[in-house]
């Protein structure tokens, strides 16, 4: 904050104003005693996400899973409630979604937010779910604030979480949470498709499996980078 009312010659009260109303609208987030850009500026530019570490250890095995299935693959973090898209990566055959990096998605309809909240407090998940809801996207969209509890403890168990038409009508996805050694979840890493090729033990098993060994790596590298 030093720095700032330095910079603009303006008091400390008027600064911490500010960063108020920009860290409310997600602007800036505090860590700590320190603010840092916030995911929300990815909306407007690419800047933010590249000072974001998971961003930076992640893209390159979001890149090759992508290049591995040869579909869409997704990077996303929580952030003030809501999960933000700050990587995509198509293979081949990737299908076009409306997703694009920077987006402001739900948690609770997604393989992907489903993956964030099993790792997230109990009283954190209620906190969100209180401010957010849980409108449903399509018929397969969970509501109810029970079945998506049974659900985040499935995740917890098997550690992968599926999207079957939750979000999107014909769309699959497969998504697992980015964990770091101290069992804070960083984000999660996904693959999805066309419901006609995300079937069988391909979408039940092989994928999970491809998708927890890439996981495994990123971790590791949040650990020790």
């Amino acid at each position: 904050m030093t720095d700032l009312t330095d910079a603009f010659d303006l008091s400390n009260s008027s600064i911490h104003n500010y960063l108020t109303t920009l860290e409310r609208d997600g602007y800036v987030m505090k860590k700590d005693d320190t603010y840092h850009v916030g995911l929300r500026l990815l909306s407007l530019g690419g800047a933010a996400r590249h000072g974001e570490q998971i961003y930076d250890i992640a893209k390159d095995e979001v890149r090759a899973i992508a290049d591995e299935t040869g579909e869409l693959a997704n990077l996303l973090v929580e952030e003030h409630g809501k999960g933000i898209y700050v990587y995509r990566a198509q293979g081949e055959n990737a299908v076009m979604t409306d997703s694009y990096i920077g987006q402001r998605v739900y948690l609770h309809n997604t393989a992907l937010g489903n993956a964030i909240l099993a790792h997230l407090p109990e009283d954190r998940v209620n906190e969100i779910l209180d401010q957010h809801g849980m409108p449903a996207a399509t018929e397969n969209t969970i509501t109810n604030r029970d079945d998506l509890f049974a659900e985040l403890e499935r995740i917890r168990e098997e550690g992968v979480a599926f999207d079957d038409e939750a979000r999107l009508k014909g769309l699959r996805c497969v998504a697992v949470p980015i964990v770091n050694n101290n069992d804070t979840v960083e984000g999660a890493i996904s693959v999805s498709g066309p419901a006609s090729r995300f079937e069988g033990e391909w979408f039940q098993e092989e994928l999970p499996e491809k998708l927890k060994r890439i996981a495994n790596v990123v971790e590791l590298n949040t650990t020790y980078t």
